[in-house]
């Protein structure tokens, strides 16, 4: 690992390495200017951090524990530590960002929230954030995941967003963010858009990787209490976007720990991509031999992303993460097996990341011995129709 590989901040350019930028139409590029100073003036402003701190602990229950998983470690021969994301109000991790982004959205004087979902998390913490802060919210959802996430639809509409289908293109989470984008544009004086993963032009990986942050700085601590100083071998997180996983990677980037990002099969950016430009950011992308964006397929709606947020495309390159597959058939079982051992359902979405430890254990790559911290970014319940359906 090089000295001089950090997470820190990308500058007004927004580049890590060669990925990032903001790549946006000129209409919008003042409201990315203003965003990103709105921003820096927040995150150094003491009393809105205690705020937002004050929110995370007394609103969304954070900190979130690290669970031992005892009966799933024997199993495996290695010591998988969980951090506890879906224990956190709405059950996901995304409630760390849109509790900052909706604070800011106060800040800048806007009175609306535009918001893109897949698995309907993200849609359901801004939908969440907005009822809290007395905003407008609108969430743009793609109309195959409101079939196979109807769960989430009803949950952001009785909190009382409007969930607008998205019928263009592959009708997915790529197509949500084009129209949240382009609602952004027409609305941008009294709309903010509360972008869900570190993706999209600057300021927003890396505004996003920063509110995420708590989930590695708390897991951190938190390993070093259990393990009297040290810190896990290898840490593994999901990766659509990679919020969670760049949350939590942010707590040890400076440590000796393996990081490792498991990306769905069928939507493998770093596996598969190559570097372009979509949704205002240049990163690893699923695109054919003309360019063009190809559709992403996953179990899990949240994953169903034909790119990887521009941070994780540098990490990689400059050999500081590794990026791994699992397929939707190890995904189901990886399920099952953290159920039926441990009695926590996650959601499809960090399955993808056990599945990967599992093959990886069994085949050697993970040492037996080893202490491995995994983030549990969402409960399953969003899941059990899929799921259910699935198997049967």
């Amino acid at each position: 690992m090089s000295e001089q590989v950090s997470m820190g901040d990308p500058g007004p350019t927004g580049r890590f390495g060669d990925f990032g930028g903001m790549y946006v139409p000129e209409s919008l590029v003042p409201a990315c200017i203003e965003l990103e100073k709105e921003f820096r003036q927040a995150w150094a402003d003491p009393a809105f951090r205690r705020r937002l701190d004050n929110l995370l602990r007394d609103y969304a229950g954070r900190p979130t524990p690290l669970t031992e998983a005892r009966r799933l470690s024997d199993e495996l021969g290695v010591r998988v530590l969980l951090k506890r994301e879906d224990l956190t109000h709405t059950g996901s991790h995304k409630i760390n960002n849109v509790l900052g982004q909706g604070l800011l959205t106060l800040e800048m004087g806007k009175t609306r929230m535009v918001a893109e979902t897949g698995a309907g998390q993200h849609g359901v913490a801004t939908a969440t954030a907005a009822a809290l802060f007395g905003l407008e919210c609108v969430v743009y959802m793609g109309e195959v995941d409101t079939r196979r996430q109807e769960l989430n639809v009803f949950r952001m509409e009785l909190l009382g967003a409007e969930v607008r289908p998205v019928r263009s293109g592959s009708r997915t989470l790529k197509d949500a963010v084009n129209e949240a984008l382009r609602d952004w544009v027409a609305t941008v004086e009294t709309t903010h858009y509360c972008l869900g993963s570190v993706m999209g032009p600057h300021p927003f990986p890396w505004m996003v990787r920063e509110l995420q942050s708590v989930v590695g700085g708390e897991a951190r601590e938190q390993c070093r209490a259990l393990l009297d100083g040290a810190d896990p071998d290898l840490v593994v997180a999901c990766v659509g976007g990679g919020s969670n996983a760049a949350g939590t990677f942010a707590g040890f980037v400076d440590t000796g720990a393996r990081l490792v990002g498991v990306e769905a099969a069928g939507g493998s950016a770093m596996g598969h991509g190559v570097p372009g430009v979509l949704h205002g950011m240049r990163s690893y992308l699923l695109q054919d031999e003309w360019g063009q964006i190809l559709e992403a397929e996953s179990i899990s709606a949240g994953l169903d992303y034909p790119g990887i947020g521009p941070e994780h495309s540098y990490l990689a390159d400059v050999g500081r993460a590794r990026y791994e597959i699992a397929s939707d058939e190890e995904v189901l079982a990886a399920l099952q097996l953290l159920s039926r051992r441990e009695g926590i359902i996650p959601a499809l979405e960090p399955a993808h990341a056990l599945a990967w430890l599992v093959r990886a254990v069994r085949s050697g790559e993970v040492p037996l011995g080893s202490t491995v911290l995994m983030t549990l970014s969402g409960r399953g319940d969003k899941d059990a129709e899929t799921v259910m359906r699935a198997l049967a």
